[in-house]
């Protein structure tokens, strides 16, 4: 018998905040350069110690594109073919809408728009920089996978969420607005993802 699958308000309402966040960002960033706030909050992460490095890099890898398909494989044999399949849709949607979102609006990176930052490891300083794909990807998946767990164990990745935001910005690759709009358009997709599959019930009533 199939497991019984709904339709939550809450991502309805997750997928217009997050579409909403990622359009102001636009708004604030259309003249390509980065406002005195931004900077400031860019400087108090990215001026941290060079010793978290060797910390912050393992966690921000976790948005590397190749992390969609091992969410997928992993799905598959914890016999989550649903979760499978939408990881790899939203490892897709990430792409196609990350580039329409810079075909739009586009602005370089820390080393570009901010000037002399601390770029960690192998850091470009010119380049797109507005969204960030390591924020929407990961963002995107922590939204599939939530649904999945069960009490203490939904925080998790939303942690990995935060991890990714805070080290690509200590790492100097991109500003706060990249990854916050970029977490936002990832939430979006997971979220939309969500209502078009729909969520096992029985997760949703245990939690």
């Amino acid at each position: 018998m199939a497991q019984t699958r709904i339709r939550r308000t809450g991502d309805a309402y997750a997928a217009a905040g997050g579409l909403l966040l990622l359009g102001a960002g636009m708004l604030a960033v259309r003249d390509h350069s980065v406002s005195e706030l931004e900077e400031h909050v860019f400087r108090s992460v990215n001026d941290l110690p060079g010793v978290l490095y060797p910390v912050v890099w393992p966690f921000q890898q976790l948005g590397v594109l190749v992390v969609g398909p091992i969410v997928a494989i992993v799905a598959l044999i914890a016999r989550r073919p649903r979760l499978a399949v939408v990881a790899l849709i939203a490892t897709l949607a990430k792409l196609w809408l990350e580039r329409g979102v810079k075909a739009m609006v586009s602005r370089q990176r820390p080393g570009t728009s901010v000037g002399e930052i601390n770029a960690r490891g192998d850091v470009s300083l010119r380049g797109e920089s507005f969204v960030s794909g390591h924020a929407v990807l990961v963002a995107a998946l922590a939204s599939v996978i939530a649904p999945y767990l069960h009490g203490r164990w939904r925080l998790l990745p939303w942690a990995a969420v935060a991890l990714v935001m805070f080290g690509r910005v200590y790492v100097g690759a991109h500003n706060p607005l990249d990854v916050v709009c970029g977490a936002g358009l990832g939430v979006a997709i997971g979220s939309v993802l969500n209502l078009v599959v729909g969520v096992p019930a029985e997760e949703v009533d245990r939690a």
